[in-house]
């Protein structure tokens, strides 16, 4: 666990307050930095590398704005960590996930599933809930769009069923990337008999992030790409709800 002096620290990105899109209920999201994966969508280029502009945050800081927060919480909401991908620094998140719990706070993890060691597997079976980003299940794909492989994210999934720890399945649907018929049937017919995901969210692409890119000088490689129409967003919706009906367009 990094430290700095005496209190564990973690390297934030950003935060949001009454999230209404990571989780159930409102949340206070807090992204941290750094990601291995390298997809081609990020909405977020500026948390991927591992310092980047975050600052190192003691835990103590972060209990105190959620436990300020609590009241608006109400009965479903609570804290996500997201990012970059938060279980890069899974040492660190551990005690300050079991921390929150201690002050009754709900705790959903948003993960793509890549990283895996003795801090992740903890902290997977400590957070009340995983949204887990599967970005595409063909092979080839996912690493055309992530430059990274899917197994990981595949074997995450599986040890979420095994352990009988709940999940939500996300997945973006990207024009001419994600949104092939056969990988979306793929899809659900690798997850159909999972249990323990309470939820699908189909994400339409969308541009929002574009003009990170530009200020940080980086080129958007799918800048030919044009957001999902209506009738491609119904048509994925369909048949992804015929293996998923608790399938949601988000």
């Amino acid at each position: 666990m990094k430290t700095r002096g005496d209190a564990a620290v973690l390297r934030v990105h950003s935060y949001e307050s009454m999230g209404t899109f990571d989780g159930p209920g409102l949340r206070y999201v807090v992204f941290l930095q750094g990601c291995p994966f390298r997809c081609l969508y990020c909405a977020n280029p500026d948390t991927i590398d591992a310092v980047g502009e975050s600052r190192e945050t003691p835990l103590d800081y972060i209990v105190e704005q959620a436990v300020s927060m609590k009241p608006f919480f109400g009965k479903r909401g609570g804290v996500t960590f997201s990012g970059g991908e938060p279980t890069v620094q899974a040492r660190a998140l551990l005690p300050l996930v079991r921390r929150l719990h201690e002050v009754g706070i709900h705790v959903c993890l948003d993960s793509n599933g890549a990283v895996w060691n003795d801090d992740v597997e903890a902290l997977l079976t400590e957070v009340d809930l995983v949204l887990l980003d599967v970005k595409e299940i063909n092979p080839e794909r996912h690493r055309r769009l992530t430059s990274r492989d899917n197994g990981r994210t595949l074997q995450t999934a599986d040890w979420l069923e095994a352990h009988e720890k709940p999940f939500w399945l996300r997945y973006v649907l990207v024009p001419g990337w994600s949104d092939f018929e056969e990988d979306l049937r793929a899809l659900g017919d690798r997850f159909k008999n999972h249990r323990m995901i309470e939820r699908v969210e189909l994400l339409p692409y969308h541009t929002l992030g574009v003009h990170k890119y530009e200020a940080m000088g980086w080129e958007y490689r799918l800048k030919g790409v044009k957001e999902n129409t209506p009738e491609q967003i119904d048509r994925a919706a369909a048949l992804l709800r015929s293996y998923f009906p608790q399938l949601i367009v988000n």
